[in-house]
């Protein structure tokens, strides 16, 4: 998104993030390393790159392969300020929307902290007094949205990148990049779209020098079924992609309604959604998932005037066997390292 009108804070922005990189790389702030592998997932930038739905896919594959799996959190959103496991039953001001559905998603540890390293820290603790043999040597830490945590050490930094990040490049907040391009170069692996806008990103990055590796990522759009036409809502960072991806399953949208990303919904929206459903003739509301746990206790209010689903966004990898199979080796190098 284009905020032109906001061009002129753009360089005192850029000063910022350039100064904060600077005190990373000259050692004045410290990098803490905790006592298990971290494998970050993150974007450059803000929001809507599908970094939860990779944290998902990745903390399923590797529990299916029998690694010890827990996700670390920031929590964007929550009030608490302490370090805490995520209750997977709680609310999104306590945890953050994200930590919840995680949890919902993956029955995986996770845990909440303003610096990561504590959130690890104690979830690391939580397995002191396990008697599974050599955890330490089958257990890992997911950095979600890790990209701009610095102070955590991690052993691979994963980042994914489309089209939208490479061509209409543009720094916060005039443009929705947190870094400048040349940041992907701190990544340990990209990860793109597939398909053909996929490939001629992978092309440009490679013309641009990158040799590293590249994941090849297909999104999902995972509606449960709605009869009739819906009235779609969501507060997230790019909502055409929901709109676009119910259009793409085949669902018949009455209207569609757009609130800012980790909107905190109130009873007056839920008013303004009823009467937009009530004039457009809906015979069902649709949302994201991450929208339904900000949601919370209201969604009966609007379940008692409609029903109520979800569309979920699904991320699966390409080649995921040999995907993994390379991820664990690296972690299993930062063991032995």
């Amino acid at each position: 998104m284009r905020r032109p009108w906001l061009a002129p804070l753009t360089p005192i922005y850029a000063a910022g993030v350039a100064l904060r990189n600077r005190r990373i790389e000259d050692g004045s702030e410290a990098i803490r390393r905790l006592g298990w592998p971290v494998v970050s997932i993150g974007g450059i930038s803000a929001g809507g790159a599908g970094k939860t739905p990779l944290t998902i896919a990745l903390a399923r594959a590797l529990g299916e392969r029998g690694l010890h799996v827990d996700v670390l959190s920031r929590g964007y959103g929550r009030r608490s300020k302490r370090t805490e496991r995520v209750d997977a039953d709680g609310a999104a001001d306590e945890f953050g929307d994200e930590p919840i559905l995680i949890a919902r998603e993956t029955g995986v540890p996770v845990y909440v902290a303003r610096q990561r390293f504590e959130a690890g820290q104690l979830a690391e603790a939580a397995q002191i007094d396990s008697t599974l043999p050599g955890i330490h040597l089958r257990a890992v830490h997911l950095l979600d949205d890790g990209f701009q945590h610095r102070q955590l050490h991690r052993d691979v930094d994963i980042l994914l990148l489309d089209g939208r990040d490479w061509h209409e490049g543009g720094l916060l907040p005039a443009g929705n990049l947190r870094e400048p391009i040349e940041a992907a170069r701190r990544a340990t692996v990209i990860a793109i779209p597939d398909g053909e806008r996929g490939r001629e990103l992978e092309e440009r990055l490679r013309a641009w020098g990158w040799e590293g590796p590249v994941w090849r990522l297909r999104r999902k759009m995972v509606v449960l079924v709605a009869d009739g036409a819906v009235m779609a809502f969501c507060g997230i960072a790019r909502p055409e992609q929901f709109f676009a991806g119910l259009d793409a399953a085949g669902v018949r949208m009455a209207g569609r309604y757009a609130f800012r990303d980790h909107h905190e919904y109130t009873h007056a929206d839920l008013e303004r959604l009823v009467t937009a459903a009530e004039k457009s003739h809906a015979d069902a509301f649709v949302t994201t998932e991450k929208d339904l746990v900000r949601l919370g206790k209201m969604a009966s209010a609007l379940r008692n005037r409609l029903p109520l689903t979800t569309a979920g966004l699904r991320i699966e990898i390409e080649n995921e066997d040999e995907v993994i199979e390379w991820l664990t080796a690296r972690m299993a190098d930062a063991c032995r390292g």
